[in-house]
């Protein structure tokens, strides 16, 4: 027992918290304020080039988007037979699309233990479905693009 109270002593230590012992710093304060100062406006500057640089691309995006829209508008006007067969064989092509999709989708579900487990037949299953997948999309988006938007709800017919 008589160790215990030295024992106890090591536990603690000494703080001194007296107010001699603090000086503010007044002159570092304004300096690192003047830093923060001019650190926050050429912040600011650089955000405001990257607005203009923003505006600018949006700028010419839209310029490049409105141009392309008219041209499609001038060859519609231009070839508005071929625009409407366009329009007709992008609904029957949707159509297959469909029907293509279905059995993809109807595919997948019958074979999803197949194709989670074994990489073979994923990559198989990929081989044989994804190609004809992006060449019908890129082909409908063609086909969409050039197509005449239908002038009455009966006007467009598919074969």
């Amino acid at each position: 027992m008589s160790n215990e109270p030295q024992t106890r002593a090591q536990l603690y230590s000494q703080i001194d918290v007296s107010n001699a012992a603090y000086t503010p710093p007044v002159q570092v304060n304004a300096t690192l304020n003047n830093e923060i100062t001019v650190l926050l406006r050429e912040i600011l500057a650089a955000q405001d080039r990257q607005n203009e640089i923003l505006e600018e691309l949006v700028g010419q995006l839209s310029a490049a988007q409105r141009q392309r829209a008219a041209e499609l508008g001038q060859w519609k006007q231009a070839n508005p037979r071929l625009a409407r067969s366009c329009r007709m064989a992008a609904e029957a092509l949707s159509k297959v699309q469909t029907e293509y999709l279905a059995n993809l989708t109807e595919e997948i579900t019958e074979n999803f233990e197949t194709l989670r487990d074994g990489e073979f037949m994923l990559n198989e299953f990929v081989d044989r479905f994804g190609p004809r997948v992006a060449h019908l999309n890129g082909l409908l988006q063609v086909l969409c693009q050039l197509s005449a938007a239908p002038d009455a709800p009966n006007a467009s017919r598919a074969p």
